[in-house]
């Protein structure tokens, strides 16, 4: 808002800061933060103060104002200290793992050197906003009863501000592909080639794809929607690398935590506990809860990790807050992340002389891998960063080796041989690796180790499989499958998409890769129940319809895809997309809700529930009518698609009315047992998140 007191900023989503600095009079210094700091549906920040704040005391010198709640006070105090300043207490020596010529770092000490003794307190000016508002000289703010805002400003009421933003996320795509992308066995995507102050390019970020899977690093902000809209399916990345707990590199990657399965994390203990104090502080989630979205690797300093078939070693880098950096050796090629490092040896010896850091640090330091075959370092301002002029100084033969990321493009230098990353997957570097003679089973296993059912495929079947496994390749408008002819062939979409047609009602059912169909002829008998079509060239396995039933025969993988092959159709897809939490879930979240559906019938004028039994299952509303009573009388009368008792919201049971759940007619719902549910959310961690807030909304 434009005032007679300057612009003030109500909320403050990540990378507002680029927004902000190309308004007439620049970044606001006056916040105003929502109830809520964090938005459940997408998945980010709604108080990132962090760089505006950064911005208006290093280059502008001026304290930031930030108008808050009184309760959350604390909490915002957590997380920008942790971003700004890293943790209170920081002792790495349980993450070293001692090898000949292993020291272990100060890291606690270097932190104090960059810190001097700047405060919290400096940079931002904590405001509690009372219960009747605030008065900003001419400017009054009152909070509404939906915890909005009014602003007056002169007495005159000039903007009603929502108590939910909602987000209209522009993307500058790069360069894009028409096809869906097909992840290399060995790439390097640049999400991002710039740091966080400059407003023409994004912020740095990078997917290293090993074995035609993603792994994440420090992804920017929105990287879901950019990949996505970039025809790259979210499935293909399952990992993540967080270097450090700066909001340039964290935003991101608790967006890709929650935006559909459970991502593999990877870092430090000490990284981990920062992100998770951030985070919590955030959300108001606590920190047991959190970790619980993700499956954390904690790694140690000189032991290499296995991840998809390259081997990587991490170490800590010099820098502000505790920050790691890797290298990695993939087949015949080995690849350096610099990540924020402040790589100028004579700084280095400075810190040595000063006593800041021991001679065993110093000789680490200054012994930089620059023999790798690949390296991707950062530049930036000193002294945090490397200097760009530093990296132009060396020797021309490191130079052709080296990728500079982490700068704007305006501060990289014309007369160089350094290489600057482009955005854009589009922009996908592809570097030569020699071929591995077993590539073709290591990618047929990996595929169908990502199906859900077929985990439980005992080992001795899943090298049966090897032998039954046809790969086929299909243009765009091809017909895979048609309807009302007799099955003979399963299918797993290796890559692309293919459209479920001929079914009644049903127009939006697409499905990518590593999903699976053709499934119900073949288990059930009777001809194809829809025509599957190839939206895109697809790349599918097949596995005939004999093999298929033998590979399967008593196995717990033939329970599980019978029961889908009963319950996955038209109406069960139509029934979940009803639903007001569960219909933006993916083609491949819906068939694993799909696997722990079962139709129940519910008799007229039988209860389904009463306040003395409230069962631990939730119900989902499919066809019929049923009602809540109170006192005789229907108070709710539920729709198509909702639901009806779930736990883990508690929206529809007060446990302190008396009342019963019952028919007007015979219905039918389907039902999820109370551990399938738990296990669903726990395989889906924004749709957990987002039940959370809902909760704490409802004021359970």
């Amino acid at each position: 808002m434009d005032t007679s007191q300057g612009y003030i900023q109500f909320g403050s989503p990540p990378e507002t800061l680029k927004d902000t600095k190309l308004l007439p009079n620049g970044v606001p210094f006056i916040f105003v933060l929502p109830y809520e700091h964090f938005n459940p549906k997408n998945h980010i920040s709604m108080a990132e103060v962090e760089f505006p704040i950064y911005f208006n005391y290093f280059i502008r010198q001026q304290k930031t104002r930030v108008y808050i709640n009184p309760d959350h006070i604390e909490n915002m105090k957590i997380v920008l200290s942790e971003a700004a300043f890293g943790p209170q207490c920081v002792d790495v020596s349980s993450e070293i793992e001692k090898v000949n010529g292993y020291h272990i770092p100060n890291i606690k000490a270097e932190m104090d050197y960059f810190r001097r003794d700047m405060k919290l307190d400096d940079l931002v000016e904590f405001i509690p906003f009372p219960s009747n508002g605030v008065e900003i000289g001419e400017v009054k703010i009152t909070p509404t009863s939906d915890k909005g805002f009014n602003v007056y400003d002169g007495g005159k009421l000039i903007a009603e501000i929502p108590n939910q933003i909602k987000f209209n996320i522009h993307l500058d795509l790069g360069a894009t592909l028409r096809e869906p992308f097909e992840p290399p066995e060995f790439g390097i995507t640049c999400l991002g080639p710039s740091h966080g102050f400059d407003h023409n390019d994004n912020t740095s970020g990078f997917i290293f794809w090993i074995n035609k899977t993603g792994i994440m690093v420090d992804p920017p902000v929105n990287s879901t929607e950019w990949l996505r809209d970039s025809n790259v399916n979210p499935k293909l990345i399952d990992c993540i690398i967080l270097t450090h707990c700066h909001a340039d590199h964290d935003s991101g990657t608790f967006q890709k935590i929650l935006e559909e399965g459970r991502i593999n994390l990877y870092t430090t203990p000490t990284v981990m506990q920062s992100f998770l104090r951030k985070y919590s502080a955030l959300t108001r989630i606590p920190t047991s809860e959190l970790v619980e979205m993700f499956n954390f690797h904690p790694i140690k300093i000189n032991v290499g990790y296995n991840i998809h078939g390259a081997i990587f070693n991490f170490y800590y880098s010099l820098h502000s807050i505790p920050t790691i950096a890797f290298h990695f050796t993939y087949r015949n090629k080995s690849l350096l992340y610099s990540s924020d490092h402040l790589n100028n040896p004579a700084v280095i010896e400075k810190m040595y002389d000063d006593g800041v850091i021991s001679n065993e640090r110093k000789v680490f330091l200054l012994d930089f891998p620059w023999d790798c075959d690949l390296i991707y370092h950062e530049a930036g301002v000193p002294p945090l960063h490397t200097s760009i002029d530093f990296l132009n100084s060396l020797d021309k033969d490191i130079q052709k080796k080296v990728t500079v990321y982490h700068i704007a493009k305006k501060d990289f230098p014309k007369d160089t041989s350094l290489t600057l990353a482009k955005f854009g997957i589009g922009e996908t570097v592809y570097p030569k690796i020699e071929k591995h003679k077993f590539e073709d089973a290591y990618r047929i296993l990996d595929v169908f180790s990502r199906i859900e059912i077929f985990k439980d495929l005992p080992p001795e079947k899943m090298k049966d499989l090897l032998l039954v496994v046809e790969e086929e390749h299909f243009s765009k408008g091809d017909k895979i499958i048609e309807k009302n002819t007799p099955g003979d062939k399963f299918y797993v979409i290796v890559s692309g998409n293919v459209s479920i047609g001929g079914i009644e009602n049903v127009s939006d059912k697409v499905y990518g890769t590593f999903e699976y169909f053709g499934e119900a002829s073949l288990l059930l008998g009777g001809l194809r129940s829809a025509d599957v079509i190839a939206e895109t060239s697809v790349t599918a396995y097949s596995i005939a319809k004999g093999s298929f039933l033998r590979l399967i025969r008593h196995t717990k993988v033939e329970h599980n895809i019978r029961r889908i092959a009963h319950i996955r159709n038209g109406e069960s897809w139509n029934i979940i997309k009803s639903n007001k939490y569960l219909s933006t879930l993916s083609s491949s979240q819906i068939t694993y809700l799909e696997s722990v559906l079962t139709p129940m019938s519910v008799k007229n004028d039988k209860p389904l529930m009463t306040s003395a039994k409230i069962p631990d299952d939730t119900y989902i509303m499919l066809s019929g009518k049923i009602h809540r009573y109170e006192n005789g009388k229907i108070i709710k009368t539920y729709k198509k698609g909702e639901f009806i008792n779930n736990p883990f919201l508690e929206e529809n049971i007060n446990a302190k009315t008396d009342f019963e759940i019952k028919s007007s007619e015979d219905s039918e719902v389907y039902v999820i047992k109370y551990d399938d549910f738990k296990g669903f959310l726990g395989q889906n961690p924004g749709l957990k998140m987002l039940m959370m807030y809902e909760k704490r909304t409802n004021g359970h």
